[in-house]
């Protein structure tokens, strides 16, 4: 069984309600704009980052959210942040530049990856994330989305993402 299906097995096991909209691969924030028409819900992007101690983290804000990364170590608890390698990113969540998520989190079992969610997300009543590959959108509550993530050993950080003045 792929981790996409044992993840979404234990999506039911929980009793997390999601809807899963099949489409073409889109790798972009840009790309996804198409889709934003046909599917209801909050849209997203998620910056995969490292910070200067060596920490991983993975950022979900709104798909039109501009993020402040120098002032976002501040609201995080981190140090200065960098994009993350493609290769820590495959080795650490699973999932491929393009289709990452924070439902990536349930592929990290060691809990290496700290998981921020942006607080308008955190209470929406559907957002839009990848089911850890690009060519589907789930729509899950953000709310359900933390839940699940902590019964995988993942405490969502919930923050104000700051964006640049």
């Amino acid at each position: 069984m792929s981790r996409e299906h044992q993840m979404m097995a234990s999506l039911a096991d929980f009793g997390v309600a999601v809807a899963v909209h099949e489409h073409e691969a889109v790798y972009t924030v840009e790309e996804s704009a198409v889709l934003h028409a046909e599917i209801a819900g909050d849209h997203t992007k998620n910056l995969f980052l490292k910070d200067a101690g060596g920490a991983f983290w993975l950022v979900t804000a709104p798909h039109d959210k501009r993020v402040d990364l120098k002032a976002l170590p501040a609201v995080m608890g981190s140090k200065k942040l960098s994009f993350g390698k493609a290769e820590d990113m495959e080795r650490l969540l699973g999932v491929t530049p393009g289709s990452v998520t924070p439902l990536a989190a349930f592929n990290d079992q060691e809990a290496k990856v700290r998981v921020v969610l942006d607080r308008p997300l955190a209470v929406s009543g559907c957002m839009n994330v990848h089911p850890l590959r690009n060519t589907a959108t789930l729509s899950i509550a953000g709310p359900d989305l933390i839940k699940f993530l902590a019964k995988h050993q993942h405490e969502v950080l919930v923050v104000d993402v700051p964006e640049p003045q």
